[in-house]
């Protein structure tokens, strides 16, 4: 098995928080959007893994990133996704970028503050979009409207799991600037309900998530291609909904999601209303 392969934690797409090329999206562009996410996936089990050390994990990908360039055909993943950037003239940048990411989470453990952690969402949040973006052939002058979502994504994600990537890989990416001014250890982490300033530092960061959500207000209804479009429209809708949740309730105490039939009510609204609102 590849290195990748040996550290994989068996998740898939439909663990994920958010849509990964669902049914909106059309069948032709679904490939190469599953390519990259499982390149994605595997790199990121590679730094997640909880028993591997630093160097393996580094090892790993950087077995990754000489398969995505050429160097090496030893991770199928990669290598999967060199063939769909070679077919489809797309950019292995993206990938590349993850793989910073991926080594930033095993090498950088806090952020010193919002910028800090916004260049991270550069390198582990904005490629996706990007990509998926450079697939359906959309103008790059969207990429600031996506790199606003994409760096909300990343950061709502992190306010869900900030108990257990203390817990379990001593991550934080809560801005130590932030956390400092608050009052807030970053040991609180691992108590069973916020305290009142490490409660105020989740309030700070989820009010900022939805800054950015003001940004990538109209992108979805700039993207040319609708069934994309209404892709975008759900995950706009779905993280709005989730910043707010994490503005009133306490990640530690319980998981802040959203329940399937809730999803999917939202889901239906916003793809609705961008199907109507791009026949206008």
């Amino acid at each position: 098995m590849t290195k990748a392969a040996n550290l994989a934690s068996g998740k898939g797409h439909k663990d994920e928080n958010f849509p990964v090329a669902s049914r909106l999206i059309r069948p032709a562009h679904r490939a190469p959007i599953m390519a990259y996410y499982r390149f994605a996936r595997a790199a990121d089990d590679v730094s997640d893994n909880m028993v591997a050390s630093a160097d393996e994990k580094l090892a790993g990908l950087e077995a990754m990133r000489a398969s995505l360039s050429g160097e090496s055909n030893s991770e199928p993943t990669a290598v999967a996704l060199r063939s769909v950037c070679r077919e489809r003239g797309l950019d292995p940048v993206h990938g590349l970028d993850l793989l910073e990411a991926f080594r930033r989470d095993v090498t950088k453990l806090r952020y010193d503050d919002w910028d800090d952690l916004i260049d991270y969402c550069r390198v582990s949040a904005m490629p996706v979009g990007r990509f998926v973006l450079d697939v359906h052939g959309e103008d790059r002058a969207l990429w600031p409207a996506n790199d606003a979502l994409c760096a909300a994504l990343q950061i709502i994600n992190h306010l869900q799991d900030c108990g257990k990537d203390y817990r379990d890989l001593d991550r934080v990416y809560l801005p130590q600037d932030m956390l400092a001014a608050a009052g807030a250890r970053t040991d609180e982490l691992v108590a069973p309900h916020a305290s009142p300033a490490l409660r105020s530092v989740i309030v700070q960061c989820a009010a900022r998530c939805q800054d950015l959500l003001m940004v990538s207000a109209r992108f979805a209804g700039e993207i040319r291609d609708a069934r994309l479009g209404m892709e975008v429209a759900v995950i706009q809708r779905l993280a709005i909904s989730l910043a707010a949740r994490l503005r009133r309730r306490d990640p530690l105490a319980e998981r802040v999601v959203h329940g399937k039939a809730e999803a999917l009510g939202l889901a239906a609204q916003a793809a609705l209303g961008r199907w109507i609102g791009g026949r206008s």
